[in-house]
Order: structure tokens, then C-alpha cells, then sequence
């Protein structure tokens, strides 16, 4: 893996020596790293984010847990303002070795969810991180109170029951 391969947010963790009991991983970002993210993302800024993680080992290989918290600023879809909002996003991923994924996903594949691979003995919660924040960006951004109920005056003219309108009312 290369800084260019994973993105603007990479924190790589080795995984071969990880305790039984397990390791907690908290990625902080810095300036750059946010202001790249939100270039990606294309918002207007990312002023916090952070990912609090707990990996343990499994039979699969590596599991992780946690959470992504990010405090970002959207452009709202209706009144393209820019308003401030707080993501949250709850972790949970599976990592394997690609020798001990499996060959073929089961026969129900609504249930199958392949592991993550784990690449030269290390994970990376940085992308993990980006990955997690994207999930929980909403596509289509409203401002706090902001409701979109657009009614073109043509079509309540135009339509059917405008004509049923008319006879009712002896127009």
C-alpha cells in the first residue's frame, strides 16, 4: 500500500502482535488531512474527526470495532446554504488474510459479507476512518427546518382532476 493508493487519511497497524486481550487504536486527524477529505467529499470543511477503535483477534482474522465521530459543514440541497452537522458512524469489520478468505462467497449471498483484506500484516484504520465518515454523509443535505415542497402552478392547472375541479364546480 501506498499513501497514493489509500487516500488523503492512512494510518497503517501492524496486526501480527495484536494482545489477547486486545488494542485500542484512537486516529486523530490533522488540518491537512480533514481539508483533503472534505476536497474529496466535496464539502465545505471538516473541522473534527476521529475514530476510536478496539481490534481482536478471531478465527477469520483480525476484528474491529468502534466508532467514527466527525463534526462537518454541508451544503444544503434546497436552500444551498451551509450549515454545521455531526456524524457518527458505529464500526464494525472483519479482516482475513486473502489465503483465508474464502473461495466463493455462500449460497446466500444476502448474508455473506467478506472480510476486509489484510495487506503485508497491517490494516488501516485512516482509510477505515474516511470510509466510515463517507458512509454516513447524507446524499442529499438538508438544513435543520429546511422542508422542499415544490408545486408547479402549470401542472395544478394542466392536470385531470383541474378538469374534474371545474365540472364539480360549474366552471
Amino acid at each position: 500500500m501506498t499513501p497514493e493508493t489509500v487516500g488523503p487519511l492512512s494510518r497503517l497497524v501492524d496486526v501480527m502482535n495484536i494482545p489477547s486481550r486486545g488494542q485500542e487504536i484512537r486516529v486523530e486527524t490533522s488540518t491537512e488531512e480533514r481539508n483533503a477529505l472534505a476536497k474529496d467529499f466535496g464539502l465545505p470543511s471538516i473541522q473534527a474527526l476521529s475514530g476510536d477503535f478496539k481490534l481482536t483477534n478471531s478465527a477469520k482474522g483480525i476484528h474491529v470495532t468502534g466508532v467514527v465521530k466527525a463534526s462537518i459543514t454541508q451544503v444544503c440541497v434546497v436552500t444551498l446554504d451551509s450549515f454545521d452537522s455531526d456524524i457518527e458512524e458505529e464500526v464494525e469489520v472483519d479482516f482475513a488474510e486473502p489465503s483465508g478468505m474464502p473461495a466463493e462467497p455462500p449460497t446466500d449471498i444476502n448474508e455473506y459479507e467478506p472480510p476486509d483484506e489484510i495487506s503485508n500484516g497491517q490494516v488501516d484504520l485512516g482509510a477505515l476512518t474516511a470510509e466510515f465518515l463517507a458512509l454516513g454523509l447524507d446524499p442529499y443535505p438538508r438544513k435543520p427546518g429546511v422542508d422542499f415542497d415544490y408545486r408547479d402552478p402549470k401542472d395544478e392547472k394542466d392536470s385531470p382532476f383541474a378538469a374534474l375541479g371545474k365540472i364539480k364546480t360549474g366552471e
